[in-house]
């Protein structure tokens, strides 16, 4: 994508709340399994899901509006 996306994604990012980004991070970077994820910060991996869906959801929201 071009630079200007890139940005985008990362100030969408930047809004996130500080579990949100770990849990993407772990996820996505790390290429961690959401049973892995839920096990390093010691929660369900149902509130990984959730925690997850809520952090892309509100990313895709931060990303249309601009």
């Amino acid at each position: 994508g071009n630079w200007m996306e890139h940005i985008t994604l990362r100030s969408a990012f930047s809004n996130l709340g500080p579990r949100e980004k770990q849990i993407l991070q772990l996820r996505f970077y790390d290429g961690k399994t959401q049973m892995e994820v839920a096990n390093r910060l010691g929660i369900s991996q149902a509130q990984v899901s959730r925690l997850e869906k809520g952090a892309i959801n509100a990313m895709r929201k931060a990303i249309s509006v601009s």
